[in-house]
């Protein structure tokens, strides 16, 4: 209980605690109250969460799985000739690589747009959970759709900043394997200019590293503000902007709390997968009747399992970063626009 100055100075009167109807006090909130809120979201709504991430991502394979199914039909009988080929020059390679670059669109494409409707489907959960009310996978599913468009575009404009450097060093990785392809079997040198370029473009990625992910906090909660606020792609990025204008360094610091928090337990459980794997591959060649063919069967149940595990990791921590940008964005616009009224309201609960 905190006290304030009590009537024409005299004494001091216990100053009540803020509103709570729901994950979070109606107040500003410290590290502890967006970390709290978000495990707290999480856990009563863990059902709605988990199964908008599951949707999301099984979506997403399914046009991974497609782009990598064509582009093998179409390259599998160059990629049979190349791989056995004693003489490969840079252009038998040139397939093989827009091949790869036509399965990391993909990827980059399917992944957008499951980031895009976890966020869409994370804000709708917020908004509920601040309140203290539950709400369904229907209706999640449902609003999280109808703000998909603008959610997309805010998270693709403020995404293509965190790309440029990925961009910049998957350009250097395929430079300095094209030199190293020219460099075999030569000894005048042609592959240099390649591996320079490539060495630059790596310094390229190097520093543009700073300023995109000054963008990518400037614009980490343009998301929340397209559903919230019903907002428009730039509309909602300008929100983002303005509501974190002088507060950058505090949200990057929370932000960055949760992803280590994510993180974290991420790799515990990768190793955990990883030792069980190893173990397992380990005892198949010790049975006693252990043949090639089991043993290679051991190898790929192992891996399917561990990369399911390992997915299925990824599904269940996916929302809690989303849920911690949503709970900032709350807290900024308490502090910004005095909304705890607002949202005491709507409670139905007083607030001083």
């Amino acid at each position: 209980m905190t006290y304030a100055p009590g009537p024409y100075g005299y004494g001091y009167a216990p100053v009540p605690p803020p509103p709570k109807p729901g994950v979070i006090p109606l107040a500003p909130l410290d590290l502890n109250h967006v970390l709290g809120g978000a495990f707290a979201a999480y856990r009563r709504h863990w059902k709605v969460l988990l199964g908008i991430t599951l949707v999301s991502y099984a979506l997403a394979a399914l046009l991974i799985a497609g782009v990598v199914t064509a582009a093998w039909a179409g390259l599998s009988d160059r990629w049979a000739h190349t791989s056995t080929a004693e003489d490969v020059s840079l252009s038998d390679l040139t397939p093989l690589f827009t091949m790869l670059g036509a399965i990391w669109l993909a990827c980059s494409v399917g992944l957008l747009l499951a980031t895009a409707l976890l966020h869409s489907a994370v804000a709708v959960v917020v908004q509920e959970a601040v309140l203290g009310r539950r709400v369904g996978f229907g209706t999640v599913w449902r609003r999280a759709w109808s703000r998909l468009g603008s959610v997309l575009g805010a998270v693709l404009l403020s995404a293509v900043a965190a790309v440029v450097p990925a961009l910049l060093l998957m350009v250097g990785f395929f430079l300095l394997l094209a030199a190293m392809v020219a460099s075999i079997g030569a000894d005048d040198g042609s592959g240099a200019g390649w591996a320079v370029t490539g060495v630059l473009f790596f310094l390229l990625a190097l520093a543009a590293t700073p300023p995109a992910l000054w963008l990518w906090v400037k614009f980490s909660l343009a998301p929340t503000a397209a559903v919230v606020e019903s907002a428009g792609t730039l509309t909602a990025l300008r929100r983002s902007a303005q509501l974190v204008r002088g507060a950058w360094w505090r949200i990057f610091g929370y932000t960055l709390v949760m992803l280590l928090i994510v993180g974290g337990v991420t790799f515990v459980m990768q190793m955990v997968v990883s030792l069980v794997t190893q173990a397992s591959l380990f005892a198949a060649p010790l049975t006693q009747h252990a043949t090639p063919g089991t043993i290679f069967f051991s190898m790929g149940t192992a891996a399917v399992v561990s990369t399911l595990l390992m997915l299925l990791t990824q599904a269940v921590l996916g929302p809690l970063q989303p849920l911690a940008s949503g709970l900032l964005y709350v807290d900024q616009r308490i502090r910004r626009e005095n909304l705890a009224p607002v949202l005491a309201q709507a409670a139905g609960q007083p607030h001083a």
